[in-house]
C-alpha cells in the first residue's frame, strides 16, 4: 500500500469518526395534520398538494402552512351498497393541472385530471388499467407506469395510447421523473431499476449492483439515483462514480435527495426515523425524529429543507442545521 493511499484512508477514517461523534437528531419545526393518511404528496410553486385515503387533496400555503384549498373525489359504492371513501394512490402538477390515480369500485383504477374548475376523468376503471403512479410530461402528456411494469405514454387531447411498452418481467416497485421530465427511472421487485426515455421508452441505463430483492422506492436529481430495498439496504447510483450501497437494520421504504444530490435520506429502523447521509461518501449524519408511523415519502425543497410524510394524518416540515 502506497504512503498516499495510506494517509487517505487515515483521513477517512477520521473524518467519518468526527462526523459520527458530530450526529445530532433534528425534531420536526412544525407538523400539520390533514383530513387522512397520506398516500403522497407534491409541491407546486408555493402550494403544495397532498392526496389522502380519505379522497380529498389538501392545497396547502408553505409559507402559512395552511389549508387554503382542497380537490373531492366523490365516495365510492361498493357491491353492499356502502359508501366509502375513494384512496387516492398518486398526485402529480404541471401547468395548473392536477393528475390523480385513484381506486375504483372494482379491482381497477381511475385516472382524473383538475383543471383548477372541473374534475375530468381520463382512464376510467373500465379500461382495468392499473396504473401505480402518473406524471405529467414536459408536453403536458400523461405517462402511466403499472404494477405489471408497464408503461404508457398517453395522450389526454387526442385520447391515443403514443406508446405501451412492458419494461420488466417483475411487479413495479418505484417510478420517478428527472427534473426537466425528460428521464423515468422504474424499478422493480427484482432488485433492478432502469432508466428510460419518456418520449420513446427506450432504456438507456441499468443498475442492478447494489440491491438483491424489492426496491420500494427511488430518488433520481442530478444524474444521482438512490434506492430503497426491502432487502435493508440503501443503493447510491453516480454517473461516473462506482455505486455502492449502505446497510439498515429494517426495510428501507423511502428515500430522497438535495437538488445538489450532495445530500441523501432514507427511512431507517422501527421508530420511524429518517438518517441523512452524504452520498459521496456514505457517512451517515443527522437523523430526523418525530414520525409515528412508516414514512412513505420524503421531498427535499431546498438543501436544508424538506418535507415528509408517512401512514399518518400528518405532513412533516424540517429544516437542517449547517
Amino acid at each position: 500500500m502506497s504512503y498516499n493511499t495510506l494517509m487517505y484512508k487515515i483521513i477517512l477514517i477520521f473524518f467519518l469518526l468526527f462526523t459520527m461523534n458530530h450526529a445530532k437528531d433534528i425534531q420536526p419545526i412544525t407538523t400539520l395534520k390533514v383530513s387522512g393518511l397520506v398516500s403522497d404528496f407534491v409541491k407546486d410553486g408555493d402550494y403544495l398538494y397532498v392526496a389522502t385515503d380519505e379522497g380529498i387533496v389538501e392545497i396547502i400555503d408553505l409559507f402559512t402552512q395552511k389549508v387554503v384549498n382542497q380537490i373531492r373525489l366523490e365516495p365510492i359504492k361498493t357491491t353492499m351498497g356502502n359508501l366509502v371513501p375513494t384512496r387516492i394512490h398518486s398526485i402529480d402538477r404541471y401547468q395548473g393541472k392536477t393528475l390523480l390515480v385513484s381506486s375504483g369500485a372494482s379491482a381497477y383504477r381511475n385516472v382524473w385530471i383538475h383543471d383548477g374548475t372541473q374534475l375530468e376523468k381520463i382512464i376510467d376503471e373500465k379500461k382495468h388499467l392499473m396504473p401505480k403512479r402518473a406524471f405529467f410530461t414536459a408536453e403536458g402528456k400523461v405517462i402511466l407506469g403499472t404494477f405489471g411494469s408497464d408503461v404508457t405514454l398517453y395522450d389526454t387531447e387526442e385520447n391515443y395510447k403514443l406508446y405501451n411498452t412492458h419494461i420488466s418481467e417483475s411487479t413495479m416497485g418505484g417510478m420517478v421523473l428527472s427534473q426537466d421530465k425528460q428521464k423515468m427511472v422504474l424499478s422493480d421487485e427484482s432488485g433492478t431499476a432502469r432508466l428510460i426515455d419518456v418520449n420513446s421508452s427506450k432504456i438507456e441505463a441499468t443498475f442492478s449492483s447494489e440491491h438483491v430483492d424489492n426496491i420500494y422506492s427511488i430518488a433520481y436529481r442530478n444524474h444521482t439515483l438512490i434506492t430503497a430495498g426491502q432487502d435493508r439496504r440503501v443503493g447510491v447510483y453516480r454517473k461516473d462514480k462506482e455505486a455502492y450501497h449502505l446497510k439498515s437494520d429494517f426495510l428501507v421504504y423511502c428515500v430522497g435527495l438535495s437538488p445538489s444530490a450532495k445530500t441523501g435520506i432514507y427511512s431507517a429502523g422501527t421508530d420511524n426515523h429518517l438518517q441523512l447521509f452524504n452520498t459521496q461518501d456514505g457517512s451517515k449524519t443527522d437523523r430526523l425524529i418525530g414520525h409515528y408511523a412508516t414514512p412513505n415519502k420524503i421531498m427535499f425543497i431546498s438543501e436544508n429543507t424538506l418535507i415528509s410524510s408517512g401512514d399518518e394524518e400528518k405532513i412533516f416540515f424540517w429544516v437542517l442545521g449547517e
